[in-house]
């Protein structure tokens, strides 16, 4: 089969490509049936110098063309038809690497999300315990402890003899001094 396709020329970091026309088994760097223009990437306008007549007829023919020079023809207005997709050949061992690096990587995804759940299970079971301990606290009642008034200087200092005490001496005894303020 006959394939209309680039062949690569220039200088390094600089290519410039031939349109040919080889058998589609062949190397591109080898022989060709013939050279149907040329393509300069580097060049914004006229980058693309194809010889239409010749191409229009080995098409005709039956000829090919590659992806990149079928893409390349459309810009140009030469054919009429949709893009192709570039076509990209992955190896087995690359593709087994990429299948690889997706379970790890949904591994590692499944495992930070479990991490997050075990998180917000422990804050919601601490955020429950604490509302409880509140509301646990909001129902205990207030325990009033009364003291007995204090009536002998025995009962304020026991080493003192039971005496009968002034009530002005024993209410200054029992209530708590107050500090002076600042």
């Amino acid at each position: 089969m006959l394939t209309i396709r680039l062949q690569r020329l220039g200088k390094k970091n600089t290519p410039t490509y031939r349109l040919v026309i080889a058998e589609k088994a062949r190397d591109t760097q080898g022989r060709n049936l013939e050279i149907l223009g040329s393509f300069n990437p580097h060049v914004k306008e006229n980058g693309l110098v194809p010889n239409t007549e010749r191409i229009k007829y080995w098409l005709e023919k039956g000829a090919q063309t590659s992806n990149t020079v079928h893409n390349l023809f459309l810009k140009a207005g030469l054919i009429s038809a949709d893009k192709k997709k570039k076509s990209v050949y992955i190896s087995r061992d690359r593709a087994a690497k990429l299948a690889e690096k997706s379970t790890a990587t949904a591994a590692k995804a499944a495992e930070a999300k479990a991490k997050a759940d075990a998180a917000k299970a422990a804050e919601a079971e601490a955020a429950a315990a604490a509302k409880a301990e509140a509301e646990a606290a909001a129902a205990v009642p207030e325990v009033v402890v009364e003291t007995p008034a204090v009536e002998t200087v025995a009962e304020v200092v026991p080493e003192a003899p039971a005496t009968e005490v002034a009530p002005e001496v024993v209410a200054e005894v029992a209530a708590p001094a107050e500090e002076p303020k600042a």
